[in-house]
């Protein structure tokens, strides 16, 4: 796998002709739909594949291998019937191997909301350990809402892929109540009440396991959360069922706010059998314009997190998503999402250059509407995917999680799956 970057002046032929890759796959390979208007600065993943070179007079291995960019040894353990460096011979076909080496297997979660689109259902799939199906939402009485989920992990289980029963403390017209949590966690009849309906759910809609995302929990409610997870892990655990839950992206564990002082790592990770971290929104819909997951504030999360919590157990978030900031910000003002081919597709009609910010390891660019406001737009592309992809190898996680996967952005499965191979447990 290469990721090029858009020059001035470069077609998909062109650069096709730089990595003797054809045009067409690059065109296929990254969905492109107008092929003919690049961006500079937008990226392109090169799958080299598997490549023939057919050896002419005066060839070495040598200047093969420096062709391709590679070492002598990399190309003879592609060519084992080679057995003597030395003698290689005019019209001999040899392998070219892609550049890229995985770093070994890796579990993958991805968020998907019941009206998904079920073709870029269908796409996303393959590239899934885990489908977290968002969300039953928990009532006052310890019922759950229902949703129109069964289309969802009908596919799922079909493609090999564990759907996950997620519950939230939301409320209907959105937002997460810490009032609401408080009534369930502070009792046990409701708790026993609540779990024997997911138990009665996850049994009903062949469910893989159970995926508990509580936020906003009050600091003095942080320990009856505990105990919550606990019951919840000793009721499931028998019956086959895991237990995740999702956590706020905290980089101590005295850290002051209402989205950290509920989430207590150490618990979790002893308790249930995945966390994942909500490693994004550091830039946000009513927030300054900033990546949405800048790597180095990822990394002080992760730092801490695998101080408290074993790595074999953490899932790193990835957002799926952008936004469009208009200028100058104020606060109260709202940017827009955008996805991250739709925020190309923006640069392209509006003449921007992309920009990559090395800090925060993500692309950007402004441009300005017709009546003269300025944009600033923040989003992912294929070099910050890899670089999240890159932190987990570092760090050694179990896992990452795609919040959401209902924009489909082929450049981040070609990345992934250059990069690992996805663990399937069904």
């Amino acid at each position: 796998m290469i990721i090029h970057v858009v020059n001035n002046g470069e077609s998909v032929y062109s650069i096709s002709r730089l990595y003797k890759v054809s045009a067409d796959k690059i065109i296929s390979d990254n969905e492109l739909t107008n092929p003919d208007r690049l961006v500079v600065g937008q990226t392109l993943v090169i799958l080299e594949g598997i490549r023939k070179h057919i050896v002419t007079p005066n060839e070495s291995l040598y200047s093969i291998a420096a062709a391709y960019g590679m070492t002598v040894n990399e190309l003879i353990a592609a060519n084992p019937q080679i057995t003597n460096p030395d003698l290689i011979y005019p019209g001999q076909v040899l392998r070219i191997p892609s550049r890229t080496r995985k770093f070994g297997t890796i579990e993958v979660n991805g968020y998907a909301f019941p009206n998904i689109n079920m073709e870029v259902l269908r796409k996303t799939l393959p590239n899934l350990t885990y489908l977290s199906i968002f969300s039953h939402e928990v009532k006052e009485d310890g019922s759950l809402r229902e949703i129109n989920d069964t289309p969802l992990i009908e596919a799922a289980r079909a493609a090999g892929v564990a759907p996950l029963l997620v519950i939230s403390n939301l409320l209907p017209g959105g937002g997460f109540s810490s009032d609401l949590a408080r009534t369930i966690l502070s009792s046990e009849q409701l708790q026993n009440k609540l779990l024997n309906n997911v138990i009665e759910t996850l049994k009903a809609k062949n469910y893989y396991g159970l995926d508990v995302d509580f936020e906003y929990i009050y600091a003095e409610d942080r320990e009856l959360y505990n105990n919550f997870l606990r019951k919840a892990v000793e009721k499931l655990k028998p019956l086959g069922y895991p237990v995740t839950t999702a956590l706020a992206p905290k980089i101590s564990g005295n850290q002051t706010g209402i989205l950290y002082e509920g989430h207590d790592y150490p618990v979790h990770g002893e308790v249930v059998s995945h966390v994942i971290l909500m490693t994004y929104e550091w830039g946000y819909t009513y927030g300054p314009p900033m990546a949405v997951a800048p790597i180095n504030s990822v990394r002080r999360v992760l730092d801490y997190a695998v101080t408290v919590i074993p790595r074999n157990k953490i899932f790193m978030g990835i957002p799926n998503y952008g936004y469009d900031w208009p200028l100058p910000f104020k606060r109260g003002n709202r940017a827009n999402t955008v996805s991250n081919v739709g925020a190309v597709n923006l640069a392209a009609r509006v003449g921007a250059e992309i920009q990559y910010d090395r800090l925060s390891q993500a692309p950007y660019f402004n441009y300005y509407e017709s009546n003269g406001r300025e944009h600033e737009v923040w989003f992912e592309d294929a070099r910050s995917i890899r670089a999240k992809l890159e932190l987990a190898n570092e760090f050694k996680l179990a896992g990452i999680s795609y919040w959401t996967i209902g924009r489909y952005f082929p450049q981040n499965w070609l990345v992934l799956n250059s990069l690992y191979d996805v663990k399937k447990v069904i």
